[in-house]
């Protein structure tokens, strides 16, 4: 009796088509990511316009795709519809978007169960359908394409019908984004309207390359549920380059180790205090200000990674921090290079080289400590002068792994107030010493953390006449008390915090404060 296997030959072991196409709804896409995967196949088919469009009508909502491409034919529709049908070792074009051949199916298996692509080719149509519950009958289980739409969906593609070349991809069975609801259900409705906001600024910032165009006069458009000007997706710049206070570093160009280009450029994001309101919304970004620092990795103009230190660091890795969260870098590199930087399926992850890690790591701290210093000095860094032997009113000691604040009793105002107290100068020192025995330092890192950043104080929002006010009680004693002439008094008062960001205030001093302080001209 033979008590062993076969051991010559092999066995062909296909997947459960039912079973692999429920494990890849895991991927792990979001409804804009998804949708933003669907585009890349609309550019690289040399679309330039896309429609994107959410159709409500609760648990039937369909989203619908529509773009001018070159469009597909029978074979070249079943090929795009086939999973893995393209190597990503397969030699492809520099314009491709592309990599792993399962985009298209992957994004649209994670938002719906019903996926439908239409496609004209020098006026033939062709269609395939993708239907998962169809897959899943018992009686079938296996890779079954469909060549129609569903039933009651054909009126859906009749945007087709005066195309000679296009495409459009259609998601229906949305049971991932709106389930089961009834079409007057309020609440999922207006649920569904801030997803397709969030596809909208996703778009926006994903190719705002291609919709800047290389002139004023874009050539790719994408609309959003309309046809109109106003429903046009306008680009998103991450780094803010038509705005005057924008730090631009020079650019970087290097070689990865299999010798493609890469390149690299530095940006410092204004202060928001030389932002108004609508740029200061705008420039925040689908994510915020802290979420959107770091690095933009661009693969053919096409935006993969949105703010991130993409694991480097000193010592330990960065982390987005309140501090850096002006410093945005532009990092740009061919899809050559995708295996080496490790571009996920999504396309939305990636890793540098080990070899260029220490490269980009150091350019990225030039950027780090520039945006340090503009956060710090809140936008006035890099457009004044640097002022030298500044008196500060907190001095940082460091105290172990801790830090220590405390007030200096050199700065003019405390000198001041003492010289004014007379014999009470020890009742100053105590009342010093509880003010730096209570900074709420826990507090304001708590309030930067959940609000954005703290106002600092430093006169931002004070009227001139108080911050005057203020000054004119310091600039007395310089002059009556210390005896210092005028010029002196003031040039003091400009290395002073806080009165070193008025200056002009300053020089509105009168000569004589005795006679100011006694109501004369």
């Amino acid at each position: 009796m033979n008590d062993t296997d076969d051991q010559t030959g092999f066995d062909l072991v296909p997947p459960s088509a039912s079973a692999l196409v429920e494990s890849l709804r895991g991927v792990g896409y979001s409804m804009p990511t998804a949708v933003a995967d669907l585009i890349d196949n609309s550019i690289s088919a040399g679309a330039t316009t896309v429609h994107v469009r959410g159709l409500w009508a609760g648990r039937d909502t369909v989203i619908s795709l529509l773009d001018d491409g070159q469009g597909m034919d029978g074979d070249e529709l079943t090929n795009a519809m086939r999973l893995g049908w393209r190597s990503p070792l397969a030699n492809r074009s520099a314009s491709d978007l592309g990599r792993f051949g399962l985009g298209l199916k992957t994004a649209s298996f994670s938002q719906c169960r019903q996926l439908t692509i239409a496609s004209r080719k020098n006026g033939r149509l062709s269609i395939r359908r993708w239907d998962l519950d169809h897959i899943a009958r018992g009686d079938i289980n296996d890779w079954q394409l469909l060549r129609s739409p569903s039933p009651g969906s054909g009126r859906l593609l009749a945007p087709l019908n005066a195309m000679n070349n296009g495409t459009m991809v259609l998601w229906e069975h949305l049971d991932r984004i709106v389930g089961n609801v009834s079409p007057d259900d309020r609440r999922e409705h207006e649920s569904f309207l801030a997803l397709m906001d969030d596809v909208r600024d996703h778009l926006a910032m994903v190719f705002h390359q291609f919709l800047e165009g290389h002139s004023k006069a874009s050539t790719f458009r994408i609309f959003l549920n309309g046809e109109t000007e106003a429903h046009r997706i306008k680009p998103w710049d991450p780094f803010l380059r038509d705005h005057g206070a924008t730090f631009t570093f020079p650019e970087e160009m290097f070689r990865s180790p299999d010798g493609t280009a890469v390149r690299m450029k530095g940006y410092v994001l204004p202060h928001k205090d030389r932002l108004d309101e609508k740029q200061f919304v705008r420039g925040g970004g689908p994510r915020g200000w802290t979420a959107q620092q770091g690095f933009y990795v661009y693969r053919n103009r096409r935006l993969l990674v949105a703010g991130s230190w993409l694991g480097l660091g000193h010592v330990r890795q960065w982390t987005q921090e309140e501090p850096y969260k002006l410093a945005r870098i532009r990092l740009e590199i061919p899809n050559t290079a995708d295996d080496e930087w490790k571009i996920d399926i999504k396309k939305s992850l990636a890793r540098p080289p080990n070899r260029l890690r220490p490269r980009l790591r150091d350019l990225a701290e030039n950027v780090r400590q520039q945006a340090r210093k503009v956060f710090a000095y809140r936008g006035a860094y890099g457009n004044r002068a640097v002022i030298g032997g500044l008196e500060h009113v907190w001095l940082t000691r460091k105290r172990g792994d801790a830090s220590t604040y405390r007030i200096d009793r050199n700065h003019p105002a405390v000198r001041a107030v003492a010289a004014e107290c007379g014999g009470t100068h020890c009742v100053l020192e105590a009342l010093l010493r509880v003010v730096e025995e209570t900074v709420p330092v826990q507090r304001i890192w708590l309030d930067s953390v959940e609000n954005g950043e703290v106002d600092s104080g430093s006169f931002s929002e004070v009227p001139p006449m108080e911050v005057m006010e203020v000054m004119s009680a310091i600039y007395r004693n310089l002059r009556l008390v210390q005896g210092m002439t005028p010029q002196a008094a003031k040039s003091q008062l400009t290395r002073t915090e806080p009165f070193h960001r008025v200056p002009d205030l300053v020089n509105l001093l009168p000569d004589d404060p005795a006679g100011e302080r006694e109501g004369k001209p």
